[in-house]
Formats: C-alpha cells, sequence, structure tokens
C-alpha cells in the first residue's frame, strides 16, 4: 500500500511510520517539523526507508505534492497542548481544523480515491468523563465550578443531587464537552473527516487517543504529555509539580499500543465509519505516575503537589474500550514496562524543564491559581 503520514515525524507518528514500513508499505511523510517538537532540527530516529516531505498542512499545493498516488492516509498533524491552546487560538484552530480541512479540501476537489483515511482524535473532547451517581445513576458532569476548587474540593458531585459522583469507564456515546480550544481543534478534525469520509464513500476512522507515553516523546515540551513533562523535571533534578491533589486518573496507553491500533484500524473493515477509544480501559492517578517515574529515575525528590488549580482541568477520564476490542484489539504493554522503557530512552536525552516557564504564563492569563 502507498500511505501518507502527515505528522509522521513526530512522537507517535514516527512509531506508526516505522511499523508501516517493516510491513512493506510504501510510505511517504508530510510533517512541518514543528521547532516546539523538535527544537530546530530533524529528529535521529527518522526512518531512512520512507519519504520526507517538509511541509506544513495548511499549505494546499504541498498537501496534493504529498496525496500524490496514496492510497491510505493517517492524519497524525495537530500541534498538543491544552493550556497553550488557550492563549494562542490562531495558532490551534489554524493547524488542527484548517490544516485537517485542507487535507479533506484536496482529497474531494482532486477527486483522489483513498481506500481508508485515519484520523488521530483524542480523549480531550470528551471533557469530563463518566460518572455513576448512587441516586441518579449514570451522569456526566461539566467542569467543577471554580468556587469548588478553591475550596479544594476536588472529586466530581452529581450534577441533579450534588451527592458524590464516582468515575467509570467513559464510552464512545458519552456526550462531547470539550474545555479547552485543543480539545474543540480535535474534535473539529474527527467530525470533519468522519463527515466528509461518509459522504464520499471513504471508509473513515477516528481513534480517540488517551494518554499516549513512550519513548521520542518531545522531553523539553511543556505542553506535550505529563509523563514526559514529569521526565523533564526529574532529569533537571525538580520534583514533578502535580495540580490539585494527585489523585486525578488518566488511561495511559504505550505507544506502540497506539500503532497496534491504527493498523488495526486500517485493516478492519469493521472499524469503519466510526470512532473508537484507543486506551487500556485501566485508571492510574497522575500521583502514581510520578512516584513510578520517580523511583525508576532513581530521583530523590517527593512530588510538589501544589494543591492548586488550572482553568479547564478534569478531574477523571478512563477509556471504555469495549468497541474496539470487539475488532481484536488488546493492550500488550503494562504500564510499569511502558514507564521503565520511557525512562531508560529517556536518560540519555536531553530536556529542559520549561514548566515553570509555562506555568507562569498560564497565570499571567488568569489560567492557572498563582
Amino acid at each position: 500500500m502507498r500511505i501518507l503520514v502527515t505528522g509522521g515525524a513526530g512522537f507517535i507518528g514516527s512509531h506508526l511510520v516505522d511499523a508501516l514500513v517493516r510491513a512493506g508499505h510504501t510510505v511517504r511523510i508530510l510533517d512541518n517539523f514543528d521547532p516546539q517538537v523538535h527544537g530546530g532540527r530533524r529528529p535521529d530516529y527518522l526512518s531512512p526507508n520512507a519519504e520526507y516531505l517538509e511541509g506544513d498542512v495548511r499549505d494546499r499545493e504541498r498537501v496534493r505534492t504529498a496525496l500524490q498516488g496514496i492510497e491510505v492516509v493517517f492524519h497524525e498533524a495537530a500541534v498538543v497542548g491544552v493550556g497553550q491552546s488557550m492563549y494562542q487560538i490562531e495558532k490551534y484552530v489554524a493547524a488542527n481544523t484548517l490544516g485537517t480541512a485542507v487535507l479533506l479540501d484536496v482529497i474531494v476537489n482532486d477527486r483522489l480515491s483513498l481506500q481508508k483515511l485515519i484520523v488521530a482524535s483524542s480523549m480531550s473532547i470528551y471533557g469530563e468523563g463518566q460518572y455513576r451517581c448512587a441516586q441518579c445513576g449514570v451522569v456526566c458532569p461539566a467542569l467543577r465550578p471554580e468556587a469548588q476548587l478553591k475550596q479544594r474540593e476536588w472529586e466530581m458531585r452529581c450534577p441533579a443531587c450534588d451527592r458524590p459522583a464516582a468515575p467509570e469507564a467513559t464510552p464512545e456515546n458519552k456526550p462531547l464537552a470539550p474545555t479547552s480550544v485543543y480539545a474543540i481543534s480535535k474534535r473539529d478534525q474527527e467530525e470533519l473527516c468522519l463527515v466528509v469520509g461518509r459522504s464520499y464513500r471513504i471508509p473513515t476512522v477516528a481513534l480517540r487517543y488517551f494518554n499516549v507515553y513512550g519513548p521520542r516523546q518531545a522531553l523539553s515540551n511543556p505542553y506535550t504529555g505529563v509523563c514526559a513533562v514529569f521526565s523533564a523535571r526529574i532529569k533537571n533534578h525538580h520534583p514533578p509539580l502535580i495540580f490539585e491533589d494527585g489523585r486525578q486518573s488518566r488511561d495511559f496507553i504505550h505507544v506502540s499500543d497506539i500503532v497496534r491500533a491504527n493498523l488495526l484500524a486500517m485493516a478492519s473493515p469493521g472499524a469503519d465509519d466510526q470512532a473508537l477509544n484507543v486506551g487500556t480501559g485501566q485508571p492510574t492517578s497522575v500521583l502514581d505516575i510520578a512516584r513510578t517515574l520517580l523511583r525508576l529515575y532513581g530521583g530523590t525528590a517527593q512530588p510538589a503537589i501544589a494543591q492548586t488549580f488550572r482553568a479547564g482541568d478534569i478531574r477523571h477520564c478512563v477509556a471504555d474500550i469495549t468497541r474496539i476490542s470487539r475488532l481484536g484489539f488488546r493492550p500488550q504493554v503494562s504500564l510499569q514496562d511502558g514507564l521503565q522503557e520511557l525512562v531508560e530512552w529517556g536518560k540519555p536525552q536531553p530536556a529542559q524543564d520549561r514548566v515553570d516557564e509555562a506555568t507562569k504564563e498560564l497565570q499571567a492569563y488568569g489560567l492557572a491559581q498563582g
């Protein structure tokens, strides 16, 4: 198969490229080598057996060139970062929403016959996860009120009766309630691809990634995943900085399992024309992640629990993976093994700790408690 991977030089995209090349596919990459991600240089892990086009997904002519002769598209290109998206609004909407629109516009107007389109979506489009109230059953609360957070009452309450609400696995049919510009742009990417794909009979799959971690994460980018951010802090002899009380939970999935989900989506007609959660189905607290990484890196500090909050942060979200499991997906990398691999890769890597800088930016905009 002749395959295009947008964002194929990035964290997830590069691992996907490696797997596609190993499987014997002809792979082309379109990537702008964003300095915030790559530090102004091409990474040394890029596969020598793929074709690389440097360019932006908003550049129509570059996209047209990238799509020539292509049968399958994996659309991974996106600017990533929840907090930063709230004050660099144009950048995120332009790269993610408009970039996706340009890609689809070329596919449609150049009458390209794709066999499959797979778009990287995100768990962030859910907002808060799904909860259960002992009195009211399944509930989907909105963001916690600021007045509640200022009282350091971190856990969710039922929006109907105000009783405590317990988190449970979040299915794909939960109403979407994005709480950041980044999340809105990821919802746009998903919905644009599914609508256009359905209208033009292009089999299309949206994969809603949960919290992805693993080798090749940008350790010096403070807007990337929490495992990479904590790694940069520890490598610079600083304690991991945790907002709230550290008991907020996420679903952490290794990048190799994300790649397996993408390959399954490409091969399986049963995945077509729908969104699929890609996670492990297991919640892990942010505090547990910090403690595990400190132990694996050999750090001696304790996590710094700020007991403060950021605008738009959710409390709990874990994937219900029933739908993708029916297609044969099973996560294969345990959290312990995956974090060990991340640390072994990360130890020799350069890493700037820019967390304080990013936090001050949020505080300057009133998006984080001082």
